[in-house]
């Protein structure tokens, strides 16, 4: 549970400082945990596809919790309270379906992350890279992140790209 006030102002360096403390509980056994999570979530996946969404997520899920932790960044600017809070909501949600230690930690690190890069790095809350079926991936092009799936996921309410900075790939 992010242990913040959500009824005024959050400046984004008062959220990262927030996100710092809870990441400083993510040890590389809750990494593993999450991993376990991944495999286990992913195990209909086609084959070559779904090793490389494991490894990918979980090399993401390991460096981006570094990165919050050694994140020593000023940040201008407010968060979206509102924003926040109802992606707080969708995540809640989440927690409180989960069946396992191994998803309460995917889901307690994909939190961290997923605030990190929304609120504080405004960048893709997938990295640059990933694939997605079809053989599309996320990309960073012009300025803009631009996602194969955002629109098709758009209306599903455990999602949490409506609230990602990407937009649709009008590639795709």
């Amino acid at each position: 549970m992010i242990d913040i006030d959500l009824s005024g102002k959050i400046s984004k360096d008062e959220l990262l400082s927030t996100l710092k403390s809870e990441a400083a509980a993510i040890d590389i056994k809750k990494i593993m945990l999450a991993t376990s999570y991944l495999r286990e979530d992913a195990q209909y996946m086609q084959s070559p596809y779904r090793e490389e969404y494991i490894e990918r997520f979980s090399k993401a899920f390991f460096t981006r919790i570094k990165d919050v932790k050694d994140d020593k960044g000023k940040y201008k600017g407010f968060v979206d309270v509102l924003k926040l809070k109802e992606f707080l909501e969708v995540l809640d949600n989440q927690r409180k379906e989960a069946k396992s230690e191994a998803e309460i930690c995917f889901l307690k690190i994909a939190r961290i992350v997923a605030l990190y890069t929304t609120f504080i790095l405004e960048e893709s809350i997938h990295p640059v890279g990933t694939k997605f079926p079809g053989g599309f991936e996320l990309r960073y092009s012009n300025g803009r992140f631009l996602c194969p799936v955002k629109e098709k996921q758009m209306n599903n309410p455990s999602a949490l790209c409506r609230f990602c900075v990407s937009v649709q790939d009008d590639r795709v």
